[in-house]
């Protein structure tokens, strides 16, 4: 049997894996150990495969990016900054048709640019937005659908976990991906708010409990003169802590790790400014950083011996070969790319998806001299869309677990993130034909 041959069998193995209920890091550890085993034939070097994966992938300073990232999303959150978003816009957008909707997508988007975590978007806004959603006159699979669907943004715009995940894996510049998930994030967040007015405005009955628009949003008149008053106090420190991290990084300041540093201290700052953080509460966000970065950092190295398994096997060039031999080609490897990964978030989380694709695919794809940089966006995108997609649509299975309510069915709260998602593919679709918008600011950087 033939090198690639056995990688390919090993992808396959993989999946099953997977679909049986091993942890992903393990599956991917395990299927590369066997792999190179069988390759080589020898146990040598199958271990050593595991050795050099594990040294050369964790020790390097630019890791310490994860935890100091996910640290400062989780202060953030506990300094209960995302109310502070929301708060600002539903102040801007109250007078708007579909308003608090489109307040919901403009607040993830800022949440989104001081946390980089679209399941703690979910979480914190499935508190926040669906109840005065519904009390001005939503119907709740609108309020679910838009949370759900908005929370996603945290995985593109920057500081994106999934992004810094992504540099990692091919070696790119977490700068350069943070610069391009900007135009893409903009515009994901206005063909959301898009979205939302056209369903307002045509489809009412969908949006609107009452079937049509008289008012529903909040008046000048019901804003509280507390929150009017204090809305300056709810934007500076938001508005500090992301020129702090992106003006530092962009501006060169700070590299990825120093503006991670510097993020999560300024946020720390902030949650004991507003007395939002006891001690049990400290404890805790160490916790779960410490779980979320450690199991980050274990799927890493385990993608790291997948993607040396398979430049072992020559999959890659074999993919490669056999798409031109078929007159495919790039966008041919490109389409099918991107339908296994949305099919694989129907079943597979996001970082998983990445850790099992990008491997796969981006050595193939590097015959072509893509820009890795438009790839990740890509990649990040099409990944996305699979968080919204049944049976898995883990930002779903978030909102359904947060509010924990018996009226509002995992269903409805799909029915209610297809719009959006419909949305995410037509970005992506945008930006497969459009390359310049995730690369244009990278390039004027530069």
């Amino acid at each position: 049997m033939e090198a690639f041959e056995i990688a390919l069998l090993s992808v396959v193995a993989m999946l099953v894996f997977i679909y049986l209920g091993m942890h992903i890091a393990v599956t991917l550890a395990l299927v590369s150990f066997v792999g190179a085993w069988i390759i080589k034939g020898s146990t040598v070097v199958a271990v050593n495969l595991l050795w050099i994966s594990a040294h050369q992938t964790v020790n390097s300073f630019v890791f310490a990016v994860i935890p100091l990232f996910v640290l400062m999303g989780f202060l953030v959150s506990a300094a209960g900054m995302g109310r502070d978003a929301y708060d600002i816009g539903q102040l801007m957008l109250r007078r708007v048709r579909g308003g608090l909707g489109m307040a919901t997508v403009v607040a993830n988007a800022i949440f989104a640019a001081i946390t980089g975590v679209s399941v703690a978007s979910a979480s914190v806004f499935s508190k926040i937005a669906v109840p005065e959603m519904e009390r001005h006159g939503y119907t709740g699979r609108f309020a679910v659908g838009t949370v759900a669907g908005s929370s996603v943004l945290g995985m593109l715009i920057p500081p994106s976990v999934l992004l810094i995940i992504y540099a990692l894996i091919v070696e790119e510049s977490v700068g350069d991906l943070f610069i391009a998930g900007i135009g893409p994030g903009i515009l994901l967040t206005l063909l959301y708010c898009g979205t939302i007015y056209l369903m307002a405005r045509f489809l009412p009955k969908m949006v609107f409990a009452s079937g049509s628009f008289k008012d529903q949003t909040t008046t000048t008149d019901d804003v509280d003169e507390e929150m009017i008053g204090s809305v300056w106090g709810k934007i500076l420190p938001i508005t500090a802590l992301i020129l702090m991290v992106m003006g530092g990084l962009y501006g060169g300041v700070f590299t990825p790790v120093e503006a991670g540093a510097a993020g999560a201290f300024l946020a720390l700052i902030f949650a004991i400014a507003r007395r939002k953080l006891s001690m049990a509460t400290l404890w805790a966000v160490l916790i779960d950083t410490g779980k979320v970065s450690g199991t980050l950092l274990f799927l890493i190295i385990s993608a790291s011996m997948y993607s040396r398994m398979l430049g072992m096997s020559g999959l890659p060039g074999e993919m490669a070969d056999i798409f031109n031999d078929l007159g495919a080609g790039f966008y041919g490897m490109l389409a099918l790319y991107v339908v296994i990964v949305i099919i694989l978030g129907t079943i597979v989380d996001s970082v998983s998806i990445m850790l099992i694709m990008v491997p796969l695919f981006v050595g193939a794809l590097k015959f072509y001299e893509i820009d890795l940089v438009w790839f990740g966006i890509v990649t990040v995108i099409a990944t996305e869309i699979g968080l919204l997609t049944p049976p898995l649509g883990l930002a779903v299975y978030v909102v359904h677990s947060t509010l924990g309510r018996a009226d509002i069915s995992l269903k409805e709260i799909f029915l209610g993130a297809a719009p959006f998602a419909l949305a995410m593919l037509f970005a992506l679709i945008m930006i497969i034909a459009f390359p310049s918008v995730s690369t244009f600011l990278v390039q004027a950087v530069k």
